[in-house]
């Protein structure tokens, strides 16, 4: 005899519209001996979310989009039982799991409600679609092997954060651009240390891929900040705006800092757009969608030059170095060049393998004058590269 789930889920997860929906709930809430059963295939559908390349920030980052908070609860609920049947999870698991949202509390408003709600994020789960892996899914023989430490690489990276932490909290604007133009000089640092140590055969392997989150509203202009990061770092970077994310591809040190550099960028132009829309409403103008569309826009663009103006002399001043035998570059010469060239064409090699298929998106122009002015400034008092004064951590 078909039990109540199979009854409920038949109804719910494999027709369109809100009545098979109901037809499900009204089921479930009228059998609470089937409440075991029904989160023991909310786990279920979550296995198979990992299986199709689907990571815990993916799936809860999607839900919440599409559904609503309280579903993103339920998710992250779900999520976090289903990982508890893994003695090791793979790299970066533990760091998205301890940033899920809360679970709902116990109290439930009505049963049918409840049913109501797990059926509708159970529909979504069904219907994800395979997606590049960005990793090995748990419970495989690769996710219990965390990625090589690279020497020194946990002080670095804590001053880096310390550097953007304070670039963010700062209320001046010469005081962020200082911090940060030395977080990413210490960046660049890191990055052409590492490719040095792996040509010696020291260093780590080939590279890896994020999956960065590129959250509305004005998804458009932080994916082009993002991608403006990721090329500025030798990186790859594919939005997939359908699901809310770019795949960054590149070796390990560059991908960390991207996501470090990209989330206090965002930070740093959000809080200077306040800033210049209180100005414009001081004049008299109220807040508008455009301004805010256009500053970011313009805060992208123009920090995407600086960034790749940066990172040109950062790798001159490096390479000329080592041409003066300062022992930096591989044997003693000028040898960083090849080697940068040399993992440029592993990340494109990555990248196209990963995305064989990639278009190009049409971007719709700045309407407001002011706000891509404002949003100019604000990328020339964050930028990138050149010289910084030394700055105590």
């Amino acid at each position: 005899m078909e039990s109540v789930i199979d009854r409920a889920c038949a109804a719910a997860l494999y027709a369109d519209g809100d009545d098979g929906i109901d037809t499900g709930a009204s089921l479930l809430a009228a059998d609470p001996s089937s409440d075991a059963e029904l989160l023991r295939r909310g786990e279920e559908f979550v296995r198979r979310a990992w299986d199709r390349g689907w990571l815990p920030a993916d799936v809860v980052r999607l839900v919440r989009r599409e559904r609503d908070a309280y579903a993103a609860g339920l998710a992250a609920g779900l999520i976090a039982a289903e990982t508890r049947r893994y003695p090791v999870l793979p790299p970066r698991w533990r760091e998205q799991l301890d940033e899920l949202p809360d679970p709902p509390p116990a109290w439930r408003p009505d049963r049918f409600s409840y049913a109501s709600a797990l059926l509708g994020l159970y529909r979504l789960l069904l219907g994800l679609p395979a997606i590049e892996p960005v990793g090995p899914p748990p419970g495989t023989g690769a996710a219990a092997a965390p990625p090589s430490p690279v020497h020194g690489e946990p002080r670095m990276l804590t001053r880096i954060r310390a550097l953007l932490a304070k670039a963010e909290a700062t209320g001046y604007p010469e005081e962020a651009e200082a911090l940060t133009a030395k977080a990413q000089e210490l960046m660049a640092r890191h990055s052409i240390d590492e490719a040095l140590l792996a040509a010696r055969g020291r260093g780590s392997g080939g590279p890896g891929a994020r999956r960065i989150g590129v959250d509305a509203p004005y998804e458009t202009a932080k994916a082009i900040l993002l991608d403006a990061v990721a090329s500025a770092n030798r990186c790859r970077a594919v939005w997939n705006d359908a699901f809310g994310f770019t795949t960054v591809v590149g070796f390990e040190p560059d991908l960390e800092a991207v996501e470090l550099l990209h989330t206090s960028l965002l930070v740093q132009g959000t809080a200077a757009m306040t800033r210049a829309e209180a100005g414009q409403r001081a004049g008299g103008r109220k807040r508008t969608k455009t301004f805010r569309q256009s500053f970011l826009m313009a805060y992208a663009q123009r920090l995407g030059r600086r960034l790749a103006d940066g990172t040109a002399r950062a790798t001159a001043e490096a390479d000329a170095a080592g041409a003066a035998g300062d022992g930096r570059a591989p044997g003693g010469g000028s040898g960083l060049l090849p080697v940068l060239a040399a993992r440029d064409v592993a990340v494109t090699d990555a990248a196209e393998r990963m995305f064989p298929r990639t278009t190009s998106t049409r971007v719709r122009g700045a309407t407001d004058l002011d706000g891509w002015t404002h949003g100019t400034a604000a990328a020339d008092r964050a930028r990138m590269g050149g010289s910084a004064p030394e700055l105590r951590d």
